[in-house]
């Protein structure tokens, strides 16, 4: 289950169409040790995540001033630095310990840069257990330059769910990503583009409710230590039982998208293996109470496939089920984006027009989602990689490679 970008706001005709083509191119107590030895094990002993107050509190057990947790705080969320020795404005002795005491920042190699024709970047990092995850950046630029640039990130390695029109599922489903694999795809897409990230969207890889635990420790840590607004944030979701629900009762000011795909129960079976453990009318109940206590619109994101959900017939169906279902509803609808292995076909522009008309005549809010990075296979749908499922071997001596020049090669994504 993935998307790219939800916030889209063009002239439909120019939304819906062709996009171009690629061109990739020293000691301390006992007291102190066991104090922080327990918190490092709980948090994987990795500093990125970490927010202010605690890095405080680490430098304190590691008999250092709380000034230097500050420090901590600066090299990790502006200077975005790599390598605990490169902080170095902090004492030797004090890098050495972190060290000593098994602490790392917490970030991965750039295993592969793909750049799409339009300024779309799709970024492979290769993980500590040498899987790779995928994440894209996606800029829109005026004549004065860059005004926004959305982070799409991953909450899994693969995804368990296997939307029938998604990649991702089809590569299969390695693991849960920890919070600072999710923090780490927006520092590395700030690094790729030399700008701040204003927008990020959980719907590249996976499901993020399936990892809500993880997802909302990084949401805390983007807003706060990053400084991206909450209302810049968008959690995804295909629907997973009693998450809503969960996501409710934090009263997060983000919005919450929900991958809908059909008007009916039976048709998104078919559609949505997993919807059968989760009954439309019970998902649309939790979408109410989401708005009712956060006040935030909930975004549903239907996928149009060509004859098979994008009739007249589908969008009235689908309006009179909003209506049933209560307000602070938008609809936001994706073409389907062509994928290795899949018989559905892309609704033609006609067709897609016709489809948002009729739900904007039935009083529907709706949008079109700008197709993005098609030709670099990291639109929405797209992205898998065979090293998502079965861990990349590599010869230690390798190092990581960030190569935008070389032809993409379809061993690390689907070809379209």
């Amino acid at each position: 289950m993935l998307a790219l970008l939800q916030n889209c706001s063009m002239p439909l005709a120019r939304a819906v169409r062709s996009p171009p083509r690629t061109h990739v191119r020293p000691c301390f107590t006992a007291v102190a040790y066991a104090s922080i030895s327990s918190r490092a094990n709980s948090q994987s002993q990795v500093l990125l995540g970490l927010s202010e107050k605690e890095l405080q509190q680490l430098a304190l057990d590691l008999n250092q001033e709380t000034y230097r947790g500050k420090q901590l705080h600066h090299f990790l969320y502006q200077r975005k630095l790599r390598e605990i020795q490169d902080f170095t404005q902090l004492p030797q002795g004090f890098r050495n310990t972190l060290e000593e005491t098994g602490w790392k920042v917490g970030r991965s190699p750039i295993f592969q840069t793909v750049t799409a024709a339009d300024g779309t970047v799709k970024l492979l990092l290769k993980l500590e257990d040498n899987r790779l995850v995928e994440t894209v950046g996606i800029p829109v630029m005026v004549d004065k330059g860059l005004t926004r640039l959305t982070a799409c990130v991953s909450s899994q390695v693969g995804c368990p769910l296997r939307c029938s029109f998604c990649a991702t599922g089809k590569g299969g489903f390695s693991r849960n990503l920890q919070r600072h694999e999710i923090i780490e795809q927006v520092l590395a897409i700030e690094e790729v583009f030399k700008n701040r990230v204003t927008n990020v969207v959980f719907m590249g890889m996976g499901e993020p409710m399936l990892n809500l635990k993880a997802v909302l420790e990084a949401h805390r840590c983007l807003n706060k230590d990053v400084q991206i607004g909450q209302r810049m944030i968008t959690i995804s979701t295909v629907g997973v039982p009693n998450t809503i629900k969960k996501l409710a009762s934090h009263k997060l000011q983000s919005t919450l998208a929900v991958s809908l795909h059909a008007p009916n129960q039976k048709l998104r079976e078919t559609i949505v293996p997993s919807a059968k453990s989760y009954p439309l009318d019970a998902l649309m109940s939790d979408c109410r109470e989401y708005f009712q206590q956060t006040s935030r619109r909930v975004s549903f994101e239907y996928a149009l496939l060509a004859g098979v959900n994008d009739s007249v017939d589908h969008a009235l169906e689908l309006a009179e089920l909003l209506h049933r279902s209560g307000s602070g509803y938008h609809v936001n609808l994706i073409p389907f984006n062509p994928i290795e292995g899949s018989e559905y076909q892309r609704p033609s522009k006609r067709a897609v027009l016709t489809f948002s008309g009729a739900l904007e005549s039935s009083k529907i809010t709706v949008s079109v989602r700008q197709t993005r990075g098609l030709d670099a296979n990291a639109a929405c749908g797209q992205l898998r990689n065979k090293f998502q499922k079965t861990p990349l071997v590599t010869d230690p001596f390798d190092l990581a490679v960030t190569d935008t020049s070389m032809p993409y090669n379809n061993n690390f994504a689907v070809s379209s």
